[in-house]
């Protein structure tokens, strides 16, 4: 009778120790490796190995990687909010402290994933760092809040000296100098965050001969993200800037530095085909919005004569 009771409290205590399945909320549904999911199996698999053993100790591979020093894919790290600034009504620029001069270690365009909790229900969503990849003791990142959105209400509640949970890097572009003639940057809103450290990256670089046509999609003069910055990067000499506004209709509105590169509308099939056509050299593009921009975008692309391995879709 006293072994049945030892062994169900065992059992109990093993079931205690049992990894928790995520919830579809806590994936970020941006196809980043390893996901929750995968982390879960991982965790899964290394406790039935502990428990058809009957060995604790094969779980410590677990609590290893409790305390990283560095970015890691696998584990949340915190960092603190060091300046908090509200670019539109809905969108926001935040900057995170980083140790002493230290760098956050990603490649131009790629990804981190944010966790954030609200109402006892985790939530994790991917950002692109806007800060150029060599940013030392800091990094920023382009946050557009949604009314309805949980990450949003998240992000609303924070303020300088918060502390948020990331983890990465992700990303299947790694931009490297002079790999292509031309990027065709084609953004939507936020989907922008992508191509500025890409931005930084080449005007920064004196070697970098690679030329950019960057077309920025907003619904208003007003709502276009970073202007003094995209402003800066069209003095260089390899770097055009286009916008496209949906919701405005009259050139006269607008200020004279951007009257002729602003076109009214969406950007259509016929406009795609003119600024393929316009590229300087041989064009590799590079699309990042709504997933109905980016399908829309890349079916253009096609049309316009552009082959599948000559564009990538954040």
């Amino acid at each position: 009778m006293m072994d049945e009771r030892e062994e169900d409290d065992d059992e109990e205590a093993w079931l205690k120790l049992r990894p928790v399945e995520p919830l579809p909320s806590q994936c970020c549904g941006s196809g980043c490796s390893p996901c929750v999911f995968d982390l879960y199996n991982r965790d899964l698999a290394r406790w039935e190995a502990a428990r058809a053993s009957k060995d604790r100790s094969l779980l410590r591979g677990k609590e290893s990687q409790s305390c990283p020093s560095k970015l890691n894919p696998e584990t949340f790290l915190a960092f603190r909010i060091s300046a908090m600034e509200k670019l539109t009504k809905d969108t926001y620029r935040v900057q995170f402290a980083l140790p002493g001069n230290s760098r956050l270690g990603l490649s131009p365009g790629q990804h981190l994933i944010l966790r954030g909790i609200v109402d006892g229900l985790e939530i994790q969503r991917a950002y692109t760092p806007i800060s150029p990849a060599n940013a030392e003791g800091y990094f920023e990142v382009l946050i557009k809040c949604y009314q309805t959105g949980l990450m949003s209400r998240y992000v609303e509640s924070w303020r300088a000296g918060v502390t948020a949970f990331w983890r990465g890097p992700f990303g299947g572009f790694l931009y490297k100098p002079n790999q292509h003639g031309e990027l065709l940057m084609l953004a939507a809103g936020t989907g922008l965050a992508p191509m500025v450290p890409i931005l930084h990256s080449i005007t920064d670089n004196a070697d970098d001969e690679t030329f950019v046509t960057l077309v920025g999609c907003f619904k208003t003069f007003e709502g276009i993200y970073l202007k003094t910055f995209l402003e800066e990067q069209a003095r260089f000499w390899n770097i055009r800037t286009f916008f496209v506004l949906s919701q405005e209709n009259s050139p006269e509105q607008l200020p004279w530095s951007y009257r002729e590169k602003t076109r009214f509308g969406r950007l259509a099939q016929d406009l795609v085909e003119e600024l393929v056509g316009s590229c300087r050299r041989k064009p590799f593009a590079l699309v990042c919005g709504s997933a109905e921009f980016t399908k829309d975008v890349a079916r253009c692309l096609l049309r316009a004569g552009l082959a599948e391995d000559s564009y990538f879709l954040f």
